[in-house]
């Protein structure tokens, strides 16, 4: 087994490892509540009619409120995805390749009765996570698009109004859903890749909705089905495994 990601403990045949660090759970954990705060205020801006919420300046305070959450979500993500390169191993984007050859194996072994334990994510769990990994950024990218077409904040906000603006109008006097001093033509041409991120923002956040319920189940199952502590050890940082560890070794 490997010294560098252990720090165990033998008792009755089971061995503690520290798999996870600590800026991978804080990731985790702040993760979840920001992807929690953004989907209630998102939800509150699709159906701000139907709950009578009504008028442009409740409009642009929602977005503004969802703005600035995003900016924290992107701040923790980017903190991580920097850590997935000079991280400990575990956070290292490299343990997390999957691979299909190594789930149908995975599978085939849950089968035929075995139990085989990962210190790190198992094969399946290797493609939820890059899956998810991969639409937080997409989200990310194009929630910052809108925000910059839209309300006209950073980063993209400065040269959005930079570009709209009306011969020699100063692009810092233009406003949120104020045409006042705006070029009409350009603002329209910009609309299409407007509407085309907000598309795919909204759409990623679907997806995301069901790979984050896919991904509670499948983590719950593992937990009562084949590997106990999996869910603890994203608080504590370490896991309990009985046996061989199929990568320990890596």
């Amino acid at each position: 087994m490997s010294h560098k990601t252990s720090n165990k403990k033998a008792e009755n045949g089971v061995v503690e490892y520290r798999v996870w660090d600590k800026p991978v759970r804080i990731f985790h954990w702040v993760n979840v509540i920001l992807i929690t705060a953004l989907m209630f205020v998102g939800l509150i801006m699709l159906f701000k009619s139907e709950l009578g919420i009504s008028g442009l300046t409740a409009k642009i305070k929602l977005k503004e409120l969802h703005t600035v959450i995003g900016y924290l979500f992107a701040i923790n993500l980017l903190v991580r995805l920097v850590w997935g390169f000079v991280g400990s191993r575990f956070a290292k984007f490299a343990s997390m390749c999957p691979k299909i050859n190594e789930v149908a194996a995975y599978n085939q072994r849950l089968k035929v009765g075995e139990n085989p334990q990962y210190l790190g994510h198992n094969p399946i769990g290797k493609f939820a996570v890059v899956a998810i990994m991969a639409l937080l950024v997409v989200i990310m990218i194009t929630g910052l698009m809108r925000a910059g077409t839209d309300i006209y904040y950073p980063p993209f906000g400065g040269a959005v109004t930079r570009y709209i603006a009306a011969d020699t109008v100063d692009p810092t006097t233009i406003k949120a859903y104020d045409d006042t001093g705006v070029n009409l033509d350009k603002k329209a041409n910009i609309k299409p890749y407007k509407s085309l991120a907000g598309d795919i923002h909204l759409y990623s956040v679907y997806l995301l909705m069901l790979l984050i319920l896919m991904h509670i189940i499948g983590v719950v199952r593992a937990e009562l089905r084949h590997q106990p502590g999996i869910i603890s050890a994203m608080f504590s940082g370490k896991k309990r495994i009985a046996g061989k560890c199929e990568d320990g070794n890596e």
